[in-house]
């Protein structure tokens, strides 16, 4: 059975691409293939190190990128480079497409924040310190490393905020900077007692484009943990990011699901409608609507939808969108669930899947699809019935 992973960031001491590289790299990606790929950006020297450290009592990694001494000095870059001069190097590298596509994407995001801050176009944005050679390095080496895991999701729950001010290439700022702060828009964040820049816009890049999820899937199972540490000493906790890979079977009897409900009473049903087809093609485990009484005895709905964890933001705002309702109740349920597979079964008039589920291996109950019966019905102009029939009696003999 295929086992999906999800790889889990705790953040004690803030998050930036060197924490997040050597959190990556602790987790099994080599760094000789890390460096040995990266060459193909084009770049002057350098070299990815990562070193085992233990510090406050906790062993870990330290990431960094060493830049080797060149003639040309960074190619005259130091004072920054354009979008487009990076996305250039990622296209002409040799770096497998996805690798190239989700690095490209992280930069575009941090352009777009760097040009709503500061009210220029795009293409004016200067990329100081995320467009030094080191931040290159350490951004497309984060989404090369990603890219080896193989992880199908990426979770992260909330980020320290530190207090203060910071220096920066356009001179001091409120800490966080306001690049970080932008790309975080909507991503829970944590006050913390220390003056530092805990988050990078880098950092802040990474993990809001990666991020899918808030937590494991319920039932998932710890594998392997990497503590990965920064090179700051921070005031009053360690300057850590942890990164933990979890297993979960593909198709498990066991798991979570959020519930969402609200009561309506001031739409009309074909709206209601309208939200409920929008929610299952989103994704929605199961959507229904119950008659209530309301108050002052006014008819209403009650719409309660099932999705997954993950989902939750998009179902959230999806209802919010399409109804006038002013407030969402939320709460997580676990559910057992059957085992699931497909069988198709030709019968006279045309082929049907079967949709089976199992518990510890015997076939509970099956049950033809009915959009496929439908098709075959119009098809040979009988009763949708009559072909549900057959391919629910056929299912059976075989």
């Amino acid at each position: 059975m295929m086992k999906k992973q999800t790889l889990h960031f705790e953040s004690i001491g803030g998050a930036s691409g060197d924490m997040i590289l050597g959190a990556l790299v602790g987790l099994g990606v080599s760094v000789d293939e890390l460096n040995e790929e990266l060459k193909s950006l084009k770049i002057d020297p350098f070299e990815i190190v990562v070193d085992e450290v233990v510090e406050q009592g906790m062993s870990g990694v330290r990431a960094k990128v060493v830049l080797h001494e060149h003639d040309h000095h960074d190619h005259g870059h130091h004072h920054g480079r354009h979008l487009s001069t990076i996305l250039k190097l990622i296209d002409d590298s040799e770096l497998p497409a996805l690798v190239k596509e989700s690095a490209a994407l992280v930069f575009q995001r941090i352009g777009e924040a760097e040009a709503a801050i500061h009210g220029v176009d795009i293409e004016k944005i200067h990329f100081h310190e995320v467009g030094a050679m080191d931040s290159i390095v350490d951004m497309v080496g984060c989404c090369l490393a990603l890219y080896k895991l193989s992880v199908d999701a990426v979770s992260i729950r909330s980020l320290p905020q530190g207090h203060g001010t910071i220096e920066c290439a356009h001179g001091t700022y409120p800490n966080p900077a306001p690049a970080t702060l932008r790309l975080l828009e909507g991503f829970p964040v944590e006050e913390v007692d220390e003056p530092f820049e805990l988050v990078t816009p880098t950092g802040a890049a990474l993990l809001s484009t990666w991020r899918t999820a808030e937590i494991p899937t319920s039932g998932s199972r710890a594998v392997k943990t990497v503590y990965s540490f920064g090179h700051r000493k921070l005031k009053g906790r360690p300057n850590l990011l942890r990164a933990t890979l979890y297993e979960e079977a593909e198709d498990q009897t066991v798991d979570e699901c959020l519930v969402l409900e609200c009561n309506l009473d001031d739409t009309t049903p074909e709206l209601v409608g309208c939200l409920f087809e929008q929610l299952l093609d989103a994704g929605a485990l199961d959507v229904f609507t119950t008659s209530v009484l309301m108050k002052k005895q006014r008819q209403g709905i009650l719409l309660t939808v099932l999705c997954i964890p993950a989902d939750r933001v998009m179902m959230l705002d999806l209802i919010f969108c399409e109804s006038t309702t002013f407030g969402i109740r939320e709460r997580l349920e676990k559910r057992t669930i059957l085992e699931r597979s497909f069988q198709n079964v030709e019968t006279p008039h045309g082929e049907v899947r079967i949709k089976i589920g199992r518990r510890n291996g015997e076939i509970i109950t099956a049950s033809p699809e009915i959009e496929d019966c439908r098709k075959c019905a119009v098809e040979s102009s009988v009763p949708v019935k009559k072909v549900y029939d057959a391919a629910l009696s056929i299912f059976s003999k075989e």
